[in-house]
């Protein structure tokens, strides 16, 4: 049997507020190297009831063209967490930052589950090296 507990573990993440998408992006371009042209990773950011960040997790890392966003992984985090908001955020290496059909689902997805959780899903960043968009600002959640 497995002992599980609620405890802080300290750590060098910033806590700061995000006010705006271009907040959120500038926090999780940084999570991304070189092979942001490469392959297509999916993270998530946490955030308290302030906006502040609490904390981030990578959930899957794939191909050129697409990548896993389990939700079930996805909530573990935000519920370790305690989190009150989360921004999803995965990279398009071909710098096609419009949205799939698949990318529009897996958001509407997570957002449901996330009701049922309280917590907001407060948006879904596509990003690139030369920029991102914001499924949020673009009124697609």
């Amino acid at each position: 049997m497995k002992l599980f507990e609620l405890k802080k573990i300290q750590s060098e993440f910033p806590n700061v507020k995000v006010t705006s998408s271009n907040d959120a992006y500038s926090l999780i371009k940084q999570f991304y190297g070189d092979d942001i042209d490469v392959f297509e990773s999916f993270f998530i950011l946490l955030l308290n009831k302030a906006n502040r960040t609490i904390g981030y997790a990578k959930i899957s890392q794939g191909g050129v063209s697409s990548t896993i966003a389990d939700i079930k992984i996805i909530s573990k985090y935000v519920i370790d967490s305690l989190a009150s908001g989360v921004i999803l955020c995965h990279n398009h290496p071909s710098n096609n930052l419009e949205p799939s059909d698949i990318d529009k689902k897996l958001t509407k997805n997570i957002k449901d589950i996330m009701k049922i959780l309280d917590v907001q899903l407060l948006d879904h960043l596509i990003i690139s090296r030369d920029g991102y968009l914001s499924m949020a600002d673009e009124g697609l959640l």
